[in-house]
């Protein structure tokens, strides 16, 4: 067993053995044992097998899980994915950001072999995107192939704040210059001024 006090969800622990079993926590896959949840770890000795578990601190660390909604800022794009920091998980503002990455093939539902990266997201954007599940330590793979996931806030190459007028586009509120984008279709009004209201202290 690794001198590992503090993990995070999808890390690997240690060899999944005859004396090394998973417990509360944690999970199998592919002879090893991941951490399934943030916290600390904690070794239970149980005749000659040890039980690997993971327990929650007494001060709760919020941590993107599986299937959890969230808000990312994008700060990279290439031709294959979409590096971002996430900043809220549901409506809550964290106080410590997490690496997401978006790739391609995650973007949209359909014509995947078709997408361009650039036409759907740019460096500074503020998107909504689902958590997929963990397959790397201290990186989160995002999905934005839902309608309701997209661009939420977007400013143009001028600064100014841009509206959607379609799925795949946005307009400069001054300029009138259209940009692609992939939009997220947030109907209801009230979740656009929520995003607006938390997220307004990273875009001023």
């Amino acid at each position: 067993m690794p001198e590992l006090k503090i993990c995070l969800p999808g890390q690997r622990l240690c060899v999944k053995d005859e004396t090394h079993h998973s417990g509360n926590g944690t999970y199998e896959r592919q002879g090893y044992i991941y951490s399934n949840v943030a916290g600390v770890v904690d070794v239970v000795q149980k005749n000659n097998i040890k039980v690997i578990e993971v327990v929650n601190p007494d001060v709760q660390t919020i941590v993107p899980a599986h299937g959890d909604i969230v808000t990312a800022e994008v700060t990279i794009i290439t031709q294959q994915y979409v590096k971002c920091l996430i900043k809220c998980i549901g409506n809550k503002l964290l106080k410590r950001h997490f690496k997401g990455v978006l790739r391609r093939e995650d973007i949209r539902a359909a014509e995947k072999d078709r997408i361009e990266i650039f036409k759907c997201f740019r460096p500074g954007d503020i998107i909504l995107a689902r958590v997929m599940p963990i397959t790397e330590a201290h990186v989160y793979q995002l999905s934005t192939a839902e309608n309701e996931l997209g661009v939420a806030i977007a400013h143009s190459e001028h600064g100014h704040p841009m509206v959607p007028i379609s799925w795949i586009e946005m307009q400069c509120t001054k300029t009138y210059v259209k940009e692609p984008r992939k939009v997220a279709r947030i109907i209801p009004e009230k979740i656009h001024n929520d995003i607006v209201n938390r997220l307004s202290e990273y875009l001023c």
